[in-house]
């Protein structure tokens, strides 16, 4: 539990804290909460709060918004942390807002990591939030469904924060360079995209930029008044030779394009290299999901169901818990994708449809495929010719389903390789039944037409 004086300014602070910011006009971010006219600004400029939850990511700015609010409505503030605080701290805490709250003084009590609290410390609060003793501002990295109680999280409003853009980040690097509390009263050389390779490498997390940046500068080369940074400097503060890898540049596509080619050729130990270089350098774990879910459909598709939703978990999980925790995820998926068997048939079915999609635009939905809710419709031969597949024994018809100039077409050409086979095998029995089933269409869909059972989709 520590009471503060807001923004004192000592340089010997580390960069972020110096820089912290200390109204609304200075926070980067979270315009979806914070811009003109949202929500949250709303309550903040009226004075008109109560009890909330912040939630998202390490380093968006949950305290330092909690501060501003504080002293923009002029409340007390009291920063309490979950790891080194019990229930005799909370009570001391509550006894001093209602004391405070005697005085016409409210106190904004801000909860850091609150889903570390168990079910009675956060009880403990309830009373006092219920009687307005306190306005609690919870910041948690973890969905407060799961780990925030219900009847404290019923009297909370939950904001959700994101990580900040490589733009923000960028902005905020910046105006650490030229802020008098920042390095404004130094003179800094630096390579024209270095901002930029720190912002993409700080995956959102507006501390880290910072802390990056200052560890740069400390280590730069002093040249009389002047700082000369150089990314052989950057490397060396962070360790990271891979930081020259620049996520828009050319080694950004070939090393996904590694990792890709590495799992289509089923080796796993190179795809698992691949993975490694691209977490290392500082790549998004979820840009790297997002190109393994798609590999599962493009590379293995059917030829083993489970990879896509292997690819699927893998995304969720990096995005629940982040770096460095989700390499493992990241992993077991390629790992996975690696030793599936490969199919490209997916891939291969739509590039030729879009193909004949984007030539023959014109080609207009057989009537058999056309709903007709109105008797106009119907008139005019809407629905006519319909096979619905539920009546006839085999669940199959010979009703045409593409339209005439394109009845010749096979866009999708199963593989035999692993569970695919299966597909093939369903496919040419399929066919092979509506090639001779071929004479008898009219008289069934003469039958369909005369049940009254055809169902509108």
């Amino acid at each position: 539990m520590e009471q503060h004086s807001f923004f004192d300014n000592d340089l010997s602070q580390p960069l972020a804290a110096r820089l912290r910011p200390r109204t609304l006009e200075e926070f980067f971010g979270q315009e979806h909460l914070l811009g003109k006219g949202k929500v949250l600004r709303k309550l903040i400029e009226s004075d008109q709060l109560s009890s909330m939850i912040f939630w998202g990511p390490p380093g968006v700015g949950k305290t330092t918004l909690a501060r501003i609010i504080a002293g923009h409505t002029k409340s007390g503030f009291i920063d309490f942390s979950a790891v080194t605080s019990g229930i005799k701290e909370i009570r001391a805490v509550m006894q001093q807002a209602e004391k405070d709250r005697s005085y016409g003084r409210r106190t904004l009590l801000f909860v850091d990591e609150i889903h570390r609290f168990n079910k009675a410390q956060q009880d403990a609060f309830l009373p006092f939030v219920e009687k307005g003793s306190i306005v609690l501002i919870g910041a948690t990295t973890e969905n407060p469904s799961f780990e925030v109680n219900g009847a404290l999280l019923s009297r909370c409003k939950v904001f959700v924060l994101h990580q900040l853009s490589e733009a923000d980040m960028t902005a905020l690097l910046e105006r650490a360079l030229h802020d008098p509390r920042g390095f404004g009263r130094q003179h800094i050389v630096m390579p024209p995209d270095m901002l930029e390779i720190i912002a993409a490498f700080s995956n959102g997390d507006a501390r880290s930029a910072l802390s990056t940046l200052e560890m740069a500068v400390l280590n730069g080369d002093l040249e009389g008044d002047t700082v000369r940074i150089s990314k052989e400097a950057l490397e060396a503060c962070t360790s990271r030779k891979s930081l020259l890898y620049d996520k828009k540049g050319e080694e950004h596509y070939n090393l996904i394009s590694a990792l890709h080619k590495s799992m289509r050729n089923s080796d796993p130990d190179a795809a698992v290299y691949w993975l490694a270089r691209m977490l290392e350098a500082g790549e998004d774990p979820l840009y790297i999901a997002r190109r393994v879910t798609r590999f599962a459909s493009e590379d293995v598709g059917l030829a083993d169901p489970h990879a896509l939703d292997t690819a699927v978990s893998a995304y969720h999980a990096c995005h629940l818990i982040g770096m460095p925790e989700c390499s493992v995820h990241l992993t077991q998926a390629v790992v996975y994708l690696s030793l599936a068997p490969k199919s490209n048939s997916l891939y291969v079915a739509y590039t030729r449809a879009r193909k004949d999609a984007l030539s023959m635009l014109d080609e207009p939905v057989p009537l058999q495929l056309r709903n007709a809710p109105t008797k106009l419709m119907q008139e005019l031969d809407y629905g006519k010719g319909y096979q619905y597949a539920h009546h006839a024994e085999e669940r199959l018809t010979n009703m045409h389903c593409l339209p005439d100039a394109l009845l010749d077409r096979s866009y999708y050409v199963p593989t035999a390789q692993g569970l695919e086979a299966r597909c093939r095998q369903r496919l040419e029995s399929i066919k092979a039944w509506k090639r001779t089933h071929e004479d008898k269409g009219s008289s069934e869909s003469e039958n369909s037409d005369k049940s009254g059972q055809k169902p509108q989709d």
